[in-house]
């Protein structure tokens, strides 16, 4: 008998069936339940119109380093797993590879929790027939690996910058302007920031290389981004404490960003614009 999890009752939200997209497979990290940053009714919204056979779960969806300090937990965040468990229950395969804010799941893989498939990381196929490493990346972080104290320093650093960005995004809207990503901008300008992730990248492309992999799918540093390293396709799914982005891949094994933050501010959901692919798939 498989054992289901008490989760406090969450309205989920529904979309009407002709508003609902449908992939092959959707790939969403860093969700970050349990921490303020979490945009958990954002990802309600895109989970409620998005459809999918497959959905990888890539690591950091929990996070258990922010829950240990201080216990913070909303019914969006209890949503989010109903609606897991709801796709589960529809049908939809979920696998689920821990990241290292939500490392204690690491125990269970090869285990299925509630329907969920754990793994430490495995490869996906994609329609077209390309051969994909799936993992969350945070083993080719040397901070996490070598200075486990800095990450935790960095982590405090970053919700210290959320929430100036929440702040920030605040008068923002009260003079009318768009949101904008304070905390993003910072990230990226600053040399040390760029070059780090530029190191990420080309550690996790050269790892799937190794394996034989034509490309490799990630999350771990919170930047969405479809590129070619070396012959290697890097696909990094980004976040849903800044971004709010997924990747979804077609019946043709075509694999898109999706922004969820910019199709959901559309004024009519039936005239969504459509999602321009970053990297269309190779002929064999």
């Amino acid at each position: 008998m498989t054992l289901m999890p008490k989760i406090p009752l969450y309205t989920v939200p529904q979309a009407a069936p002709h508003r609902i997209r449908r992939h092959r497979t959707i790939f969403i990290s860093d969700i970050h339940l349990g921490t303020r940053g979490c945009k958990a009714e954002l990802l309600l919204d895109f989970l409620a119109h998005n459809d999918c056979r497959t959905l990888y779960l890539v690591g950091d969806i929990v996070d258990g380093w922010r829950l240990r300090q201080r216990w913070f937990w909303t019914d969006a965040h209890s949503g989010v797993l109903r609606a897991i468990l709801r796709k589960i229950a529809e049908g939809t395969r979920v696998i689920y590879v821990p990241g290292n804010h939500d490392e204690a799941f690491r125990d269970y893989c090869g285990h299925s929790l509630a329907g969920v498939e754990l793994h430490f990381e495995t490869f996906h196929e994609t329609a077209d027939g390309r051969k994909l490493l799936f993992l969350h990346g945070d083993h080719f972080d040397g901070v996490v690996r070598h200075a486990r104290w800095l990450a935790h320093f960095g982590d405090w650093a970053y919700t210290a910058a959320l929430a100036l960005n929440t702040s920030f995004n605040w008068v923002r809207r009260r003079i009318g302007l768009p949101y904008w990503s304070l905390s993003a901008y910072l990230k990226h300008k600053v040399k040390n920031a760029v070059e780090f992730i530029s190191n990420f990248e080309q550690a996790v492309a050269r790892e799937a290389a190794a394996r034989g992999a034509d490309g490799v799918i990630c999350g771990h540093i919170h930047h969405a981004e479809m590129k070619r390293i070396g012959g290697v396709l890097y696909c990094n799914d980004g976040d849903w404490v800044e971004s709010c982005t997924a990747l979804t891949e077609d019946a043709r094994g075509v694999l898109e960003i999706a922004r969820w933050t910019e199709l959901a501010e559309a004024q009519e959901r039936a005239a969504w614009p459509p999602i321009t692919p970053v990297l269309a798939p190779q002929a064999a």
